[in-house]
């Protein structure tokens, strides 16, 4: 079945736990797998009678194989799940990286700061998540703050304080900039806010009410009323989440597969309250079963760097899965605290479970249908265009404000509709401000003049504008050297510029296209030229801002770009450098008293 020699191969093979990586001729991983006996494991590949149609391709692709033994299969499953996420294998089923998923950070600080973070985890603090969805973080600060007066503004704003700022005295902070509260009185609201994010709203409702009985008692009755506001926003909150349930803590996978299609649905719940629920469609190759769908998503999710707090103490599966012990041994390692796999068939758990693959289910089809709608507008675009296939389009448009600042746009569309990867982004430099016919050479020129892969070559190029953008475009790709030749659209306002008006031009715009207003072709048009003049108009006010922000002390001669960075970061922005004064400015690293006098100066047009 394959150019690699299995035979040989197994009999130098360990039967050891340990984790395996399939490699292709080019030497890339394309399948990682664990095993509890790396030798039966292996060998299970290459017996004559596979019917798995997925891996007799696999094995068909394998030219070596690589070994890593360990000591248990529970270290076998953290390694694994670690070399997938490494290497993206496209055999194995792909749990979507969540990096860009939300979370909430409680910051390691003297006075840690509250906040919503995305992305990879280089500062130092506690994070809690991930949440379902951005807004979901927003709101979850937004009511902390009026429970918890911990603070939420960003690092240098903190430092830049000389007086209490408007959250203190809306009682949304308690400012610990300014030494309005003391340390152990903020650690402790620090410590409400640490056991509230785990779930422990009631721990933090009865120590509130301790210290409030305490308060009266030593008659301090100002801050026995504050702490009972805390309480009352607390049980309000509580009353609002709440739902009709015995489980404190656990989370309830359910599944779905449907017309190729599977869905994960992740429902959590802490402290007796739903804390998000989110639906997850894995990559998956094909022919892969449900128990091996279900067990790469467990590990990718529950395992991956950094995921140990959110791993809870029940996990409701919607079957049985062959690796649930193993599993359920590693996530109890890693959380340090015993984490049961469990199959339910009746009581108020398998109530939730009957609600995950409900919304597992309707997840898919909500997909497919938008997936349906996009598939239509692409059957009729192709026919009025008169193109075989469209795999791939892009669009182009021009921002700027009166000849200023000029940015160019390029969003790409594919068969799944937008592609926000490809998006691209050019500042157009050496032209004569308010040519648009120029800045639109000028983003062709920028990106296609060192295209290589034909792949990327699009099918449908969309220009924002008339005739004159149009025939600029074609004037660059007359002398276009690759075999592929992309059918050129401009895509010109009507007079009243209202949507469903478009003209469609082709020929340099000898040549127009109708479409009715409400033609499905001509909704997917202005998605794209929509998309990229949001995408153009957001680079263009960037642009201008930090222009606005920094023209000021561009103007400053020794003051550089780090130094405007560094005056910028650590007093807060342009605002708080203008509100600075010599003494302030002479703080900040790497501005010395000559300096600090100087910026002040040029600032207030002080000779």
């Amino acid at each position: 079945m394959s150019a690699f020699d299995s035979t040989r191969f197994l009999k130098t093979l360990s039967s050891e736990p340990g984790v395996y990586r399939m490699l292709d001729s080019e030497g890339q991983v394309i399948y990682v797998g664990k095993a509890k006996s790396l030798k039966k494991r292996v060998a299970s590949y290459f017996r004559a009678n596979v019917t798995d149609s997925k891996t007799r391709v696999l094995v068909s692709n394998i030219a070596s194989i690589e070994v890593t033994l360990t000591n248990t299969e529970t270290e076998a499953l953290l390694l694994e799940n670690n070399l997938i996420k490494k290497y993206q294998p496209r055999y194995n089923i792909l749990l979507r990286d969540d990096k860009s998923y939300p979370y909430i950070l409680l910051t390691h600080h003297k006075h840690p700061r509250l906040a919503f973070h995305r992305g990879s985890r280089k500062i130092k603090g506690e994070y809690f998540g991930p949440f379902p969805s951005a807004g979901a973080v927003s709101e979850s600060l937004r009511l902390m703050q009026k429970i918890f007066p911990v603070r939420q503004c960003e690092d240098a704003y903190y430092r830049a304080r000389s007086r209490p700022c408007l959250q203190y005295q809306l009682k949304r902070c308690s400012a610990p900039c300014v030494n309005k509260v003391s340390d152990h009185q903020y650690n402790e609201q620090v410590d409400y806010v640490r056991k509230f994010l785990l779930g422990k709203s009631h721990e933090v409702i009865a120590d509130l009410i301790n210290n409030m009985e305490q308060a009266s008692k030593a008659l301090q009755f100002e801050q026995a009323a504050k702490i009972r506001d805390q309480i009352m926003l607390l049980r309000k909150m509580q009353e609002q989440q709440s739902i009709t349930g015995n489980h404190a803590e656990m989370d309830v996978v359910g599944f779905a597969h449907l017309n190729g299609l599977n869905a994960v649905h992740l429902l959590m719940i802490r402290d007796h309250k739903v804390l998000g629920s989110k639906t997850y469609f894995p990559k998956v190759p094909k022919d892969s079963s449900q128990q091996e769908i279900l067990s790469s998503f467990l590990g990718q999710y529950y395992l991956a760097p950094g995921a140990t707090g959110r791993i809870a103490k029940e996990i409701i599966l919607p079957f049985e899965i062959d690796e649930a012990d193993a599993l359920a041994n590693a996530l109890t390692t890693i959380s340090e605290r015993k984490v049961n796999l469990k199959i339910v068939n009746r009581g108020e758990r398998a109530q939730y479970l009957k609600l995950a693959n409900k919304n597992a289910l309707n997840s898919i089809s909500v997909k497919q249908s938008t997936q349906d709608s996009i598939n239509r507008r692409y059957a009729q675009l192709k026919e009025t265009l008169r193109l075989d296939d469209i795999n791939r389009m892009e669009c182009f448009d021009i921002s700027h404000t009166m000849g200023e600042n000029t940015v160019a746009s390029c969003v790409v569309f594919d068969s799944q509709g937008p592609n926000n990867k490809e998006y691209r982004r050019f500042n157009v430099i050496g032209i004569t401000g308010g040519d648009d016919y120029a800045a639109m050479e000028f983003a062709l020129k920028k990106r296609y003049d060192k295209l290589v892969d034909e792949e990327k070559i699009p099918d449908v190029i969309f220009i924002d504008g008339g005739k004159g953008q149009l025939s600029r475009a074609e004037q660059y790709f007359a002398d276009w050297s690759h075999s592929k030749m992309p059918l050129l659209v401009g895509v010109a306002k009507g007079t009243s510029r209202k949507p469903g008006l478009e003209t469609l031009l082709i020929d340099g715009g000898r040549k127009t296209i109708p479409l009715d207003s409400d033609a499905p072709a001509l909704h997917l048009i202005q998605h794209i030229r929509d998309e990229s003049h949001r995408f153009a108009i957001a680079g263009h006010r960037n642009k201008r801002q930090k222009q606005r922000t920094q023209s000021l002390l561009e103007e400053i001669s020794g003051v550089g770009q780090k130094r405007r960075q560094t005056l910028l970061k650590y007093l807060g922005g342009m605002q708080g450098v203008k509100a600075a004064n010599i003494e302030q400015l002479n703080q900040v690293p790497g501005i010395s008293p000559d300096m600090a006098e100087k910026i002040f100066n040029h600032l207030h047009d002080k000779a």
